[in-house]
Order: C-alpha cells, then structure tokens, then sequence
C-alpha cells in the first residue's frame, strides 16, 4: 500500500451525490492529502465530474432515474438497459479497489452500503433513504403502519442492521436524531452529527429592498427530465388559483436546476398567459436573490421569476413552496417552512412517494389532492399562526442541525489517520 490514502465514496442519487460533495469538499479543506475517487451507482456522475473527483468504474443513465422502488415497470426496463451487467462491472472495480487497503464511504441506502460490505473494506455509511419519522414519531407509531414493520420496531431492517454493525463499519450517520438514537440502542455506533442536508443553506443578510407586505412562494417542480415540465404546467394551474383569491401582491420564485434547460419552463409560462420583463435592469426581487440571468415575468398582481443560479437564497427569500420535489422540498421543510404538495403522475412525484413524504415530514408538508385545492389550503395555512410556529420547530427537528458535511469529514479523517 502506498504512503496516499485513498477514500472511495459510493452514492445512489442525484441527492445522494450532492450530500457526497459537501462530505467531500469538508475532507478537502481539512486534510488535502487524502485522494477521494467516486461511484454513483445512479445516473452519470456529473456532480463529480464538475468537482473534477474520478470515477472508477463505467456508469450510464438508466430509464428509472433511480426510481425503481416506485415502480416495478422501471425495473425491468432498466434491466433490458444493461442494469445487471453495469452493476456487475461496477462490482468487480470496488472489490479490485478495495484490494489495496483503502476506505469507503457509502451514501444513500442498502445498495452502496452492501457494495461496501461486500468489498472487504473499511466503511462508514451516510444513512439518507430512511429515517424513523416513516414509521413513528416520538409519541409513537403512525396510523396505518404494517405489523411486519412494527415487529422490526424500526425503519432499518435487520439485515441492513447487520452490515452496520460489521466491525469494518467505523461509523453510521443518520439523518436524524430520532433515528440516530434507534440505532444506537441496537448498538450500532451510529453518530447524530446533523443532516449535510442542510449545508450551505444559510445566506448573508440583506437588505429588503422591497419591504412590503408580499407573500413570496416559492415554486420546486423536480429535476428529474421530463417529469418535472408535466409537474411545472401542474404547479402554474395552482398558482392561478392562487392568484383568483389573494388581495396581496404576490411574487412567486422558481429555483429551476441548472442542469434542466430553461426555454422549457419559459415556454410553458408564456403559453399560459404570462408576460416576460421587457426592461433590462435588474428589479428588487432580483437583487434580493441575487442572480442576474433571472428572468421576470408578470401576470396582474403576480410577478414570477425563474432562478438557476441563487438556489439558497430562493429557499431563504420565500415564506412558504408549493413543491412536487424531493431533496428540495426537505431543504425547504429543514429551514422551517410550510410546503404545500400535491401527487402529480411521474416516476418519482406520484401519490406514494408524496404520501411517504408526508410521514417523513409531519405537519410541514399539507398535502393535496389536486392543483385546483392549494389555492384553499394556502388560506387556512395563512389564517393559522399557531400552526406556523410548530411547522418551524417541526422542520428543524426532522431535518437537523447544519454543520454536519464537517463533522462527518473531521470524523472519518481521524478514522482514517488512525
């Protein structure tokens, strides 16, 4: 083995890979002599191959987007795309890696963290695909739960359980305190270092420019092509109603990502009646969310602006977000606002996902059935202020604490220097 010190994080997702770079950037910053390579099990790797980390395998992106636990029919489509033989090359290059005496670091859920196993490596494992809140909370379990899972007693299955509690497993991060805490019972040395999650969220403060007495909703259709464009005409029939039944001025914030095209969404808006900003200068709205290729459009009293470069400042700016997302919306529902969801017909947004998002959530999530009911639940939300309160504490407690991207990486440094 050589004197460099190599880590290998495996992920599982989009999000997944986005918790991994935050982890990975903290390791850079602390200790730069660590070599950091990547495998993301889902989709192509671009997050990594922006921050110039490796990858040691092929990888390909498949017709699921990662979603296969949604829908069976994905499953077998992206066997007949070659999921089996990419899973085994992808195999065969960790175990060749892990040979040479190095570390893992697997984020996401059982698939990389029995990749890990399997390896013979060392690993540490970043818990982001469960949390307890999907079965219980801290009164007890939820209506509608399964005996088998009440049985289990816990989120995490036995199985899963076992590999975390391998003695190559040198730590276990889970998403939050509630489930830290069941793992730690069952003697897993699980640690409840925060939610990286919620890294990088925070802004600078700034002046409000505008300050006045505008609602500001912010808009989170997904990311994931071409769902997220049938959830965009889905999310502009709510705000309509929106629109129909507020007296206030509203300015509704989109924070599109920037690896969708925008002329999708922009085209979209137009066919439905909105107006582009002719004026070339940068409004007040703009200046608050600091993102000069914003674009402004403009529908009686409403103003719409679409974002793909101020992400943390459009989740800081708004009060509250009609979303049909994932990671997003849990960011959001983190800084201790209210989200107000409804199922729309995708892979990912559909009526289980919002459903098991629901519990995950608690009271920050108001779910709907139908575009055409937000316009009413924003109401009630609006004439609830004791409800707004608890929807902060409740936020905050299920996302967690920010910070943790350092924690994690100070901890796996000394891990690994040990």
């Amino acid at each position: 083995m050589s004197n460099l010190v190599k880590l290998l994080v495996i992920s599982n997702g989009h999000g997944e890979d986005i918790i991994a770079l935050k982890v990975i950037n903290k390791i850079r910053e602390i200790n730069p002599h660590i070599s950091i390579e990547s495998l993301p099990l889902v989709g192509e790797g671009f997050a990594y191959g922006k921050e110039n980390i490796s990858l040691i395998a092929p990888v390909k992106k498949m017709p699921s987007g990662g979603f296969i636990y949604m829908d069976n029919k994905q499953l077998w489509q992206d066997v007949n795309n070659g999921l089996i033989g990419l899973t085994f090359t992808q195999f065969k290059a960790v175990k060749s890696w892990a040979k040479q005496g190095y570390y893992i670091l697997a984020i996401g859920d059982i698939l990389p963290l029995l990749f890990a196993w399997l390896s013979g490596a060392n690993y540490g494992f970043i818990g982001t695909a469960k949390s307890e809140y999907y079965l219980r909370d801290e009164d007890g379990f939820l209506p509608n739960i399964s005996q088998l899972d009440r049985t289990f007693g816990s989120i995490y299955y036995p199985w899963e359980k076992w590999l975390m509690k391998n003695q190559r497993c040198f730590g276990v991060f889970p998403r939050d305190s509630l489930t830290a805490t069941s793992l730690q019972k069952d003697g897993i040395c699980a640690y409840d270092f925060g939610n990286p999650m919620m890294d990088d969220l925070t802004i600078s403060p700034s002046i409000d420019i505008d300050n006045d007495d505008s609602l500001k909703i912010l808009l989170l259709p997904g990311s994931r092509f071409p769902e997220c464009i049938d959830n965009w005409l889905l999310i502009l029939s709510a705000i309509d109603g929106i629109i129909d039944n507020e007296s206030r001025d509203l300015i509704f914030v989109s924070a599109i990502a920037p690896s969708l095209k925008l002329s999708d969404f922009t085209d979209v808006i137009q066919q439905r009646g909105w107006q582009k900003n002719t004026i070339n200068k940068i409004n007040s709205v703009n200046i608050l969310i600091n993102d000069r290729h914003g674009i402004v459009f403009t529908k009686r009293k409403a103003k719409l602006i679409l974002s793909q470069n101020a992400y943390a400042q459009c989740l800081n700016y708004c009060d509250l977000s009609i979303a049909m997302a994932g990671t997003a919306t849990e960011q959001f529902v983190g800084l201790g606002k209210p989200v107000i969801a409804f199922p729309g017909s995708g892979a990912q947004y559909n009526r289980k996902f919002a459903e098991n998002q629901l519990r995950l959530l608690g009271i920050s999530l108001q779910l709907v059935n139908h575009p055409q009911e937000v316009a009413e639940k924003l109401q009630q939300l609006l004439s609830q202020p004791d409800l707004w309160q608890s929807i902060a504490i409740n936020g905050k407690k299920r996302l967690g604490d920010s910070g943790a991207s350092e924690r994690i990486a100070n901890f796996i440094i000394d891990k690994i220097n040990h």
